[in-house]
């Protein structure tokens, strides 16, 4: 009989946040396939534990996949691991999990932390309905058009950010969304220096500049979604549509922000999705 691949979460800064359910599985398994083997090795040190370890991360994962589901096969069972968090979250794993399932591999999650869902928890914003979005786009130009097409989205937006484009992100946002769309950054979750702090998008831009909220550690933003109505949004749908029947989609998106006093790139975002053909 094949093993088990176990998709084990691990503290995401707080080690007390460790399941005992995910220790017992780390101490039984036969090998941890890691994103970064030293930081895993810590993590082993600190519960007492020596285990084999396997690198798999972003750049040799489909290699390293294929190595992993031979032992699989062969009876090992074998615990996938982040760095942080639950894995696959934004981290590596999903070619493993997926070629497992390919393959008849009974695939187990033993659950916990993950920034994500407990930055979402202590925002104060709705949380029945939500979308995690990740990591923006590096890159401005491509930054901005995500966020554009994001602008009408009802739900509540879950993003990842470094310290190094946090302020940007945040500026981005702003002119994506409106200064006074509420969200909330969540620093440095469960470890000695966490920040959770909701107010406008404006006021979280002037607390990072003004050193309140620290730029330095990890980051988790989560941001509101727009509050527009069906029937508003339904009007504007119909009107971005008659007027791209008689116009280019940029001239339509622009007389339609004219009209309703929405925001251009946001009108422009939703236009493409009603005539993509466009």
């Amino acid at each position: 009989m094949s093993g088990t691949l176990f998709v084990v979460a691990t503290p995401i800064g707080n080690l007390a946040d460790l399941s005992n359910r995910a220790k017992d599985v780390l101490a039984q398994v036969d090998v941890i396939a890691a994103e970064d083997t030293r930081h895993t090795g810590r993590l082993l040190s600190h519960l007492m534990l020596r285990k084999p370890l396997f690198a798999l991360h972003d750049h040799n994962e489909s290699e390293a996949a294929n190595t992993l589901l031979d032992r699989l096969e062969r009876g090992d069972d074998i615990a996938l691991v982040s760095d942080a968090g639950t894995p696959l979250v934004s981290d590596p794993g999903y070619r493993l999990v997926t070629a497992a399932h390919d393959r008849g591999i009974t695939v187990c999650p033993v659950p916990g932390p993950s920034a994500a869902i407990a930055a979402l928890s202590a925002a104060g914003l709705a949380s029945d309905r939500f979308t995690f979005e990740g990591f923006l786009p590096a890159r401005t130009a491509a930054r901005k058009q995500r966020l554009a097409s994001l602008a009408t989205e009802s739900r509540t937006l879950v993003f990842f950010e470094s310290r190094h484009r946090i302020t940007a992100s945040l500026v981005d946002m702003i002119d994506a969304f409106g200064g006074d769309r509420r969200a909330c950054i969540a620093r440095e979750l469960t470890k000695l220096h966490e920040q959770v702090v909701r107010a406008t998008l404006t006021n979280l831009v002037d607390a990072l500049q003004r050193g309140d909220i620290d730029a330095r550690g990890e980051f988790v933003l989560v941001v509101e979604g727009c509050r527009e109505t069906t029937d508003s949004a339904y009007d504007h749908d119909r009107l971005l549509t008659a007027l791209a029947t008689r116009l280019p989609a940029k001239e339509a998106a622009r007389l339609a922000a004219d009209i309703t006093g929405e925001r251009r790139n946001a009108l422009y975002a939703r236009l493409l999705e009603l005539t993509p053909s466009k």
